[in-house]
C-alpha cells in the first residue's frame, strides 16, 4: 500500500481523488492534440452523481479570467465556481501544483521516500523505505510509527492530510526543505530532521511468498502502489517471469489510481485480449480493450481495500467480471468517474467530470466501490495468501 507520500493529492479526498484520476493524463494528451471531442454541451448524469456541462466549464474560466483581469488570484476564483457547478470531483490546481502532480505520474515526487499504512487503531506504520532516500538516511526502517509530522499528530489523520504534511503541499515546500518526523520503535521515540527530496517512484515491487522451494513454484507478490509510466510494463514483465505453475498476488490496496493506460496494460498480463471498461465523455461512449497475449491460466487473487482506488478499481472490475480472478480484502473506494482538464487564466487548472466508467458487466464504480469476492479485514493478506493456494498457485 503506498505511503501517504506517495498519494496524489493535498487537500482532502476530494480533491486527492480527482488529482490521481484515471483518465487525467489521456485526456489532457487527447484535449491537446484534438483526438478528443468536446461533446456538445450536453449534462449527463449517473444517479446523483454531476457531470459538468459546457455551462460550467465555461463559467468556471470565465471567473479565472475576470480575477487575473482585476489582478486577483485566478485559481481562488476558479475554485469558487467549481464549489459551485456541484461538480463531486471536480477540483482547480494552481499551476506548481499540476506540476506536481504531472511528474508524479512520470514516476517522480518530492519528498522523503517512505511507504505507510494506517492501521484499523488509527496508527501510521511505515511499511518500505526507499533505498537512499532520505528515510533511510536518517535510519527509518519498516516497522517504525510514525507519530508527527512537524510537530503535527498524525494518529487518526486522514490520508491526505498525512500527504500535505510530508511533501509540504499546504507551504509550498521544495525540495531541500525540511522535514521533522516523529518516529517510534518499540517503546523510544526520537525526532528526525529530514530535507525533502526529487525521488523516483517504485511504484512495482515483486517478490516470492513463502519459503524458497527448489521446484521454484512458489507464488508470486506484485505490489503496485500507483499507476505512474511503466508501471503497467512491470506488471507484465513480473508475470513473465514468474515461474511456470506459480500463482500470483496482486496487491491493489492502497492504490490511488494514476494513468488508465498503465491500468490497462497491467490487465493485459493477466487477459488475452477483450474488454477492461467502458467509459462516456458527455454520453459518447468509448471503451478500452486489452492487448492479446496475456497469461490465462496462472491463478490469480487480487488484494483489495478502501484505499483502491480509480485506475486500481478499473484493473480489479476487470479481472472480477472477466472470471479470472478471486478478488479478496474490503470494498473498494468507489472513485469511477472521469475529469478532463484544461488551463485557465494565470496558469492554474481546472478538472471538470465529463463522464464515468463501467466495468466489463455494466457495472458502475464511482460511488459504490467494488465489493470483493471474499470480504476480510484483519489478515487480509494471509487470508488471500490462503485462497491463491487453493487456486493450485503455490505458497
Amino acid at each position: 500500500m503506498p505511503g501517504p507520500e506517495n498519494s496524489f493529492g493535498s487537500r482532502g479526498v476530494r480533491r486527492g481523488a480527482a488529482l490521481t484520476l484515471v483518465f487525467a493524463s489521456v485526456l489532457a494528451t487527447a484535449a491537446a492534440t484534438g483526438a478528443l471531442p468536446r461533446g456538445d454541451g450536453r449534462s449527463t448524469e449517473i444517479e446523483t452523481r454531476s457531470v459538468a456541462s459546457s455551462a460550467d466549464r465555461d463559467a468556471v474560466a470565465d471567473a479565472a479570467a475576470e480575477a487575473v483581469a482585476d489582478g486577483k488570484s485566478g485559481t481562488e476564483a476558479a475554485e469558487e465556481a467549481v464549489s459551485r457547478s456541484g461538480d463531486r470531483w471536480g477540483a482547480v490546481y494552481d499551476e506548481r501544483e499540476y506540476q506536481e502532480f504531472e511528474q508524479a505520474l512520470d514516476g517522480s515526487y518530492t519528498g522523503v521516500g517512505l511507504a505507510a499504512r494506517r492501521s484499523a487503531d488509527g496508527l501510521v506504520t511505515v511499511t518500505r523505505v526507499q533505498r537512499g532516500g532520505p528515510a533511510e538516511r536518517a535510519g527509518i526502517r519498516a516497522g517504525d510509527l510514525l507519530r508527527t509530522v512537524d510537530g503535527h499528530r498524525v494518529d487518526r489523520r486522514a490520508v491526505s492530510d498525512v500527504v500535505a504534511l510530508l511533501r509540504g503541499d499546504r507551504t509550498g515546500a521544495a525540495v531541500g526543505s525540511t522535514v521533522v518526523l516523529g518516529v517510534q520503535r518499540g517503546s523510544a521515540t526520537r525526532t528526525e530532521t529530514l530535507r525533502r527530496a526529487r525521488l523516483t517512484t517504485e511504484a512495482v515491487s515483486v517478490r516470492r511468498l513463502g519459503p524458497y522451494r527448489s521446484d521454484s513454484s512458489a507464488a508470486v507478490l506484485i505490489e503496485v502502489d500507483s499507476f505512474t509510466k511503466g508501471s503497467g510494463t512491470a506488471v507484465r514483465d513480473a508475470v513473465l517471469k514468474a515461474p511456470a505453475g506459480a500463482g500470483v498476488l496482486l496487491d491493489l490496496r492502497g492504490n490511488s489510481g494514476g494513468l488508465v493506460t498503465e491500468a490497462v496494460t497491467a490487465a493485459s498480463a493477466f487477459l488475452d485480449g477483450g474488454l477492461v471498461a467502458t467509459y462516456d465523455v458527455h454520453g459518447e461512449q468509448r471503451a478500452l480493450y486489452a492487448e492479446a497475449g496475456g497469461d490465462t491460466e496462472r491463478p490469480l487473487v487480487v488484494l483489495v481495500d478502501g484505499g483502491t482506488m480509480s485506475a486500481a478499481e478499473l484493473l480489479t472490475g476487470a479481472l472480477q467480471d472477466r472470471g479470472r480472478a478471486v478478488t479478496v480484502g474490503s470494498r473498494t473506494f468507489g472513485k469511477g468517474s472521469v475529469q478532463m482538464p484544461s488551463k485557465l487564466a494565470g496558469g492554474s487548472v481546472a478538472e471538470l467530470t465529463v463522464g464515468h466508467y463501467s466495468t466489463p458487466a455494466g457495472r458502475s464504480v464511482d460511488g459504490r466501490g467494488i465489493t470483493p469476492d471474499l470480504a476480510v479485514s484483519a489478515r487480509a493478506q494471509e487470508r488471500a495468501e490462503t485462497v491463491l493456494s487453493g487456486l493450485g498457485g503455490g505458497s
